[in-house]
């Protein structure tokens, strides 16, 4: 029995993404977040019990990007594409096919299904990467997701300008992020292989910036954390360029 403990914790991670993607044609970006990090907990607890349990199997490795794909692939992509889709009131240019109209702005909200194909591209290159055993290469999809979802939650509580000036920005955004997810950027693990400091500081120091983001700002801090967890990384890289956890 104990063998399929991670691959039912996987599948509860499944069935978390599903509900985050609900969520998400409905608007309603708080529930989203909940369910996201419902399934990132998910996500942390199936390799922790195949670890624990020594329950490993080349399903359950296989099941795990797929749930993946599901919960930090589709669901915040869902979120933006219907954020994207009430906020394009801006005026765009219009085109013809067969008789019928076509704004621009009617088919802008469609790239946020990039965010879909470069978590589906990132995933794929996690798993035969063979240099990402205690860190990341690229932004990891869980991380990604965290942003986008935390970023829709908080800007939908914004002003409706400044949502409509956020619109182009967040098309900018998308693709900068579903770019670093592929990059070739080290970024360190949260990981830690014990409590001293030496050897955590980074992630001690993001932990505290992230706590003090979402008692500043709420949900939205986490988008703040995520960026911040980016700067760090690449700080790490340009400044350590052989510290690679």
């Amino acid at each position: 029995m104990k063998k399929h403990i991670p691959n039912i914790l996987t599948s509860m991670n499944i069935l978390s993404g599903c509900v985050a993607s609900v969520m998400a044609f409905e608007g309603n970006y708080l529930w989203v977040a909940i369910w996201v990090i419902i399934a990132a907990i998910f996500d942390f607890f199936d390799g922790f019990s195949a670890r624990m349990l020594k329950a490993y199997s080349p399903i359950g490795k296989e099941l795990d990007s797929l749930a993946d794909m599901v919960s930090f692939g589709l669901a915040p992509a869902l979120a933006v594409f219907h954020f994207l889709s009430y906020n394009n009131t801006i005026g765009s240019p219009t085109f013809i096919i067969a008789d019928s109209q076509f704004h621009i702005k009617e088919i802008i909200p469609y790239v946020s299904f990039l965010l879909v194909i470069f978590s589906g591209l990132r995933l794929a290159k996690f798993n035969v990467d063979e240099r990402q055993s205690t860190s990341f290469i690229g932004l990891p999809t869980p991380a990604n997701a965290l942003f986008w979802i935390s970023f829709c939650f908080g800007v939908n509580r914004l002003d409706e300008f400044t949502q409509l000036f956020l619109f182009y920005p967040t098309i900018i955004l998308i693709i900068v992020f579903s770019l670093l997810m592929t990059s070739e950027i080290p970024m360190f693990s949260l990981k830690v292989s014990g409590l001293k400091l030496k050897g955590n500081e980074l992630r001690y120091l993001l932990i505290v910036f992230m706590v003090a983001a979402v008692i500043s700002w709420g949900v939205f801090g986490i988008s703040a954390g995520i960026i911040f967890y980016i700067i760090l990384s690449v700080i790490s890289w340009k400044l350590l360029p052989g510290k690679k956890d």
